[in-house]
């Protein structure tokens, strides 16, 4: 993934934390919080989170503590959320379907778009979206503006898939396949993988249950 290598990835994944929190924060009307108290509500000690702020800019005032929506904001800005994202997601079985119903508009990205292989699946629609032939992803890609290509297709069609986006120009994918990708610098990856996820959650219940 291509990213300013003077900020770690730990510190930008630590970003939609603080988001999240500022945001419930201002949604229950507290309007300046201080950094012990934003490390108490999320168990991340202040300092780090003075670290991870100052990476992007001066934010608070000393002995005072930052404004919440002033905050919120920036850290939005940062993160790119005041941008209209917009997603097209590759693969109509139960996995792109879920994904296509989830409300991500809430963080301001648009599924413009769904794709599928299956002559059964194209043409139909889902969460009021048609699903288009993959085949032709590039030119409609390009007239719906897409920025992220979501792939939620099997693990032995994600690097075919992924080479189609990446030869469409698009600038972001989203990887569901537990599968690594291959893709260049300037293409940002980030990748799901929800059976690892599961594998861990495992060791942890099966290490409690001994």
């Amino acid at each position: 993934m291509a990213m300013d290598k003077t900020i770690s990835r730990a510190t930008v994944e630590r970003l939609p934390i603080y988001y999240r929190e500022l945001e419930l924060a201002e949604e229950a009307g507290v309007q300046i919080i201080s950094s012990s108290e934003l490390g108490r509500r999320l168990e991340i000690t202040p300092e780090q989170i003075r670290k991870d702020l100052v990476s992007f800019g001066q934010f608070g005032r000393k002995g005072i503590g930052y404004e919440v929506s002033a905050l919120r904001n920036s850290v939005g800005k940062i993160l790119g959320l005041n941008h209209r994202w917009r997603l097209a997601i590759i693969g109509a079985g139960n996995l792109g379907t879920a994904l296509a119903s989830y409300n991500f508009s809430a963080l301001g990205f648009i599924v413009a778009a769904l794709f599928d292989a299956d002559p059964k699946i194209i043409g139909t629609e889902i969460n009021n979206l048609r699903v288009y032939d993959f085949a032709k992803f590039k030119p409609i890609a390009g007239r719906k503006l897409i920025d992220i290509g979501v792939i939620a297709v099997p693990e032995i069609e994600a690097q075919d898939v992924a080479d189609v986006l990446i030869k469409a120009g698009i600038r972001g994918i989203w990887n569901f396949a537990s599968i690594k990708i291959e893709t260049p610098p300037e293409v940002a990856l980030i990748n799901v993988d929800l059976t690892a996820s599961l594998s861990v959650l495992s060791f942890y219940l099966a290490r409690s249950s001994k």
